[in-house]
């Protein structure tokens, strides 16, 4: 529950200007299938009748995961003969798949079809990466109507900052050297890897000062909480989720930052948007990810790439990272200088550019 704010029926705010009207979903927490897809659900009904609420509109934007939001969207879109336009940030279902949540069956192919259905009726389809643009269009999805607009970072919230001493002193990560996982702790980020890792490092003469943060919640998170305590590290350290105006101080005072997924073929395709904070803070990352996302880090130089689920290779970078103060240095500022181009600000720009060309289109 977040403060100030109540589960009702409909609620109205203005937000720099913007008119937000919030509606009742049945919320769930982010485990078990059945009761997340009836959250998606009560929210695809709920926010399909406050739309009528709601005049004079030039085109309606459904974004994913998870894509029950575009169906609420396009049926917005026919009553209200306007464009529907389909935001792309996950392939689902098939990252659900990917992750085991749910084996191939009669309901998998069911949303599959669902998905195709609306990709074909968007009049416009925007993805946040290329191979997912190729992913549509090796699907039968014409790929004149796809745009890509990456996700970016904030530049006025992630900046490069000095560590924050009193949270180093709180957390007793004083004269250590911190790796850190910021984000969610859910069954595609398999972070035992990192716990398997630490476990490793204990026995290593190099890791006595080598301390991994965990911050964030997810479906994963109590089991992480209880495997660690069966390995009994002590060089770990979980922490709940923060607020976002206090994420940064958690960013500063990690020496490297490590970004995981399980190793399968879909997540090739993502690229994690911690990836651009961790730019703007001028972190360095160690980068468990393969695909588009690792051909960022490789060609921008802010990182190392080690192989998802590797704990051996996982532990082998982070201890030479560690050993190699003058070459995180130039990690560093190759990612402060590569998180210009990724301004969330100068994305959001070309996401409007692109709409208004395609408004433009449907008014001559």
């Amino acid at each position: 529950m977040f403060f100030g704010y109540r589960n009702r029926l409909l609620q109205k705010e203005n937000m720099s200007g913007i008119k937000v009207i919030r509606v009742w979903t049945y919320i769930a927490e982010n485990k078990g299938f059945a009761k997340r897809t009836l959250d998606y659900l009560s929210f695809m009904v709920s926010s399909f009748i406050a739309s009528f609420l709601v005049r004079k509109v030039d085109l309606i934007i459904g974004t994913s995961p998870q894509f029950f939001t575009s169906v609420s969207a396009w049926g917005c879109s026919i009553f209200k003969r306007v464009p529907f336009v389909f935001e792309l940030r996950d392939l689902w279902p098939e990252s659900i798949k990917a992750v085991g949540a749910v084996k191939d069956s009669n309901i998998i192919q069911l949303f599959e079809a669902l998905e195709m259905f609306l990709y074909r009726r968007a009049a416009r389809i925007v993805s946040v990466t290329q191979s997912f643009k190729k992913n549509l269009v090796r699907r039968g999805i014409d790929g004149s109507k796809i745009d890509v607009v990456t996700n970016g970072v904030d530049l006025k919230r992630f900046s490069h900052r000095f560590k924050n001493e009193g949270l180093v002193n709180q957390l007793g990560l004083k004269d250590c050297f911190v790796a850190g996982y910021i984000g969610t702790h859910g069954m595609a980020h398999s972070l035992e890897t990192l716990l398997y890792a630490m476990n490793k490092l204990r026995d290593h003469p190099c890791g006595k000062k080598i301390r991994l943060v965990l911050l964030g919640d997810g479906a994963r998170k109590q089991f992480l909480k209880d495997e660690a305590n069966q390995l009994n590290l002590t060089n770990v350290i979980f922490i709940d989720t923060v607020s976002k105006e206090k994420v940064s101080d958690y960013w500063s005072i990690l020496d490297i930052s490590i970004i995981h997924l399980k190793k399968t073929e879909l997540f090739k395709t993502v690229i994690p948007s911690k990836l651009f904070e961790c730019m703007g803070m001028g972190l360095p990352v160690l980068h468990g990810v393969e695909g588009e996302s690792a051909d960022i880090v490789d060609e921008t130089n802010c990182g190392v790439l080690f192989e998802p689920e590797n704990v051996d290779q996982l532990l082998e970078e982070l201890l030479y990272l560690q050993s190699e103060p003058a070459y995180l240095e130039i990690l560093g500022q190759n990612a402060l200088e590569s998180a210009k181009n990724y301004d969330r600000t100068n994305l959001a720009r070309q996401m409007l550019d692109r709409l208004n060309l395609h408004t433009e289109g449907q008014n001559t």
